[in-house]
């Protein structure tokens, strides 16, 4: 079973509760108030996949193709998996007490239903905002990789982009762009990847990385892990060696890092 399928998942019918419009489970016709596609949780842009029809567990496990979203607030605030605010997570070093991890959670905000009814969204844009909350991220990173023989840093579209430019620059390493198809001119070099309902690929530059280079990949957030598995496959091909993804946020609910296999993940925020 799919990490997506696994959400679709629940306790009981009474602790499924999102924003958006009523709808009905064509398996048992069941009405819970409303649901919310998993991989959108933090994220909308290569990982939809799932429908934003409604089902229960028993049809989801059937088909594979809906999810569920449970209520986890106190207070009755909706909210779904991997969605809360921020918070520290024990770092791969061991020390999650470092008082910067703490400064780069609180800055980053949720933003309710965002694109869509249901959805809590993690903007990483007040991140950016806070000069000294964006420099500790990087600091952290630069940190963690500088010495390490690191000759490429690989962004994922789009918000990789942000963080792995002045993560290379720092640890002397080249910057290569990970990207949708049709967005990089000349000769590119593509990886397909599954959704839920067909596929997309992710593309790069022939010849931006050797055989036997070391590579870092970056993204702000993983979700699903559907995008940093292409990556991974991507460089693979070419003969890098993906040394670890690095993601400032982690859903863990959606378990993206199961797609990995056996490449490290490095995260300084997990969800609540």
């Amino acid at each position: 079973m799919s990490s997506l399928q696994q959400l679709a998942k629940f306790r009981a019918p009474s602790q499924l509760r999102m924003g958006g419009q009523l709808g009905r489970c064509p398996s048992c016709s069941f009405s819970p108030p409303g649901a919310v596609r998993a991989s959108d949780l933090g994220r909308s842009t290569t990982e939809k996949a799932i429908s934003p029809k409604l089902t229960c567990s028993a049809a989801a496990e059937k088909s594979g193709s809906f999810a569920f979203t449970r209520v986890v607030d106190t207070e009755g605030a909706a909210r779904g998996p991997g969605t809360g605010p921020v918070r520290a997570q024990q770092m791969a070093t061991g020390d999650a007490s470092d008082p910067r991890i703490a400064g780069i959670a609180k800055s980053i905000r949720v933003i309710p239903d965002f694109p869509k009814p249901g959805i809590l969204f993690q903007d990483i844009t007040t991140l950016l905002l806070h000069t000294k909350a964006f420099r500790d991220t990087i600091d952290l990173f630069v940190e963690r990789y500088q010495g390490k023989g690191i000759s490429v840093v690989a962004g994922v579209e789009a918000r990789g982009f942000i963080f792995g430019p002045p993560i290379a620059l720092a640890i002397g390493a080249k910057f290569v762009p990970m990207r949708k198809p049709n967005k990089l001119p000349g000769p590119v070099i593509a990886e397909e990847y599954s959704l839920e309902y067909g596929t997309d690929k992710m593309e790069m530059h022939e010849g931006a990385v050797e055989a036997g280079e070391k590579v870092l990949v970056i993204d702000d957030l993983i979700a699903t892990g559907g995008t940093l598995g292409a990556a991974i496959r991507l460089l693979g091909r070419v003969g890098a060696h993906v040394v670890e993804c690095a993601c400032v946020i982690e859903l863990p609910e959606l378990k993206g890092r199961d797609r990995l296999g056996d490449t490290p993940l490095f995260v300084l925020v997990s969800s609540a």
